[in-house]
């Protein structure tokens, strides 16, 4: 062999490594106009527009931002699912997606205590959506009432510091306060909150093995992957222009697309290398995890799903007030047919099963290094337009 040494890459063919040496000294960092949303908004800016501008950095399913607002009535916000923003295959029932809408509720309402705001939240004013879909109707109705009594809450300081670390973790194990102060972040939501750290071997064991089982059902089920694929994000040109999704900005991968080497129209074989690459990454993640965490729920319905999400993005703002990071594990909770194994598994081993208990998050919970935010589509993509 030559010393231009050859690259395999996805699809299993060569390339010369030195033909992608001339696009990998790129900058990885995020563009600024994709974070921009993560700059705090002037104090004089009409209050609605200010708690909404720190609404839409709550943590949603696949960074879509599924959120879509209409501010024609005085003193209120009408939240509702954004229709054209959806997840048929992966999220077939939606529930993680109005999971989201909680999330987004609660970082509104923190913002708004902050300012001196009371929130009277009507949640789904015209009636729930089915089990089965969403639609047009509004999720919550969010009134703004000046409350001179009412106390700022300690989560808002973590607003702008909240991100999700998918990577390796720390191997030390988060200590007894700071698994209690995640605790008391959900106190009074209906949601029952379980913790597992090293230790308990066996359990953590099972955790890992359904977290990997499930991550590599998605990747080998082509509609999943495809779907996965049409919201990637790859290189600032691509991240800049839609704001959302999952983001990819990696030298080489930017290489490879801009090579026309990573074809996302296809699902990739799942013996192929970036299959494997993935699989390898994710397990990797999942060993070094110290700790899972989840919240669960007696009832299923949609008002419940949305206090999950108020819950979980509490738990996530306590857990990054304590310097811990977390991230869903999502695949196993999805409510497609290949998932079926896994989905009856983590309730099995959380006990969820036996009490008739959804699991509605699950999640790695440990110290991880310091990340960016998220790519962010800002207040104006979500306003409905009077």
């Amino acid at each position: 062999m030559n010393r231009r040494q050859m690259l395999r890459i996805a699809g299993g063919g060569f390339i010369a490594a030195a033909t992608v040496s001339s696009l990998t000294g790129c900058d990885s960092s995020m563009p600024p106009e994709a974070i921009a949303a993560w700059t705090p908004p002037a104090d004089s800016l009409d209050i609605r527009r200010w708690v909404l501008s720190h609404a839409l950095l709550a943590p949603h399913a696949h960074n879509l931002q599924s959120w879509l607002v209409d501010l024609n009535m005085p003193d209120t916000i009408v939240l509702r699912m954004d229709m054209t923003r959806l997840l048929p295959e992966t999220d077939p029932l939606s529930r993680q997606l109005v999971i989201s809408q909680g999330t987004f509720i609660e970082v509104l309402d923190l913002a708004a205590r902050q300012r001196g705001y009371r929130t009277e939240v009507a949640m789904f004013p015209e009636g729930e959506y089915s089990a089965q879909a969403p639609d047009t109707r509004p999720t919550a109705r969010i009134r703004l009432v000046r409350d001179a009594q009412l106390q700022p809450d300690p989560l808002f300081a973590q607003v702008f510091r909240r991100h999700t670390h998918k990577g390796v973790y720390e191997t030390r194990t988060p200590d007894a306060a700071d698994l209690q102060a995640v605790r008391d972040s959900v106190k009074g939501l209906p949601v029952t909150l379980g913790l597992v750290t090293r230790g308990e071997e066996a359990a953590m064991a099972r955790h890992a093995q359904i977290a990997m089982d499930a991550w590599r059902t998605e990747l080998v089920t082509p509609r999943t992957l495809l779907e996965s694929y049409h919201v990637l994000r790859i290189g600032p040109k691509e991240i800049a222009q839609h704001r959302d999704g999952i983001s990819l900005n990696s030298p080489m991968v930017r290489a490879l697309n801009a090579l026309g080497l990573f074809d996302r129209t296809k699902a990739s074989a799942p013996d192929s290398s970036e299959i494997k690459g993935q699989l390898e990454r994710f397990n990797a993640a999942i060993a070094s995890t110290p700790a899972y965490f989840w919240l669960s729920t007696e009832r299923n319905d949609r008002i419940t799903q949305l206090l999950a999400g108020r819950a979980y993005v509490r738990a996530q703002l306590a857990a990054t007030a304590q310097g811990l990071s977390m991230h869903p594990l999502s695949q196993a909770l999805q409510e497609y047919p290949e998932q079926k194994p896994h989905y009856q598994a983590v309730h099995q081993l959380l006990g969820a099963a036996e009490r008739g208990h959804t699991v509605q998050m699950w999640t790695r919970l440990g110290h991880a290094p310091a990340i960016g935010p998220a790519p962010r589509r800002g207040l104006e993509a979500h306003l409905v337009k009077a």
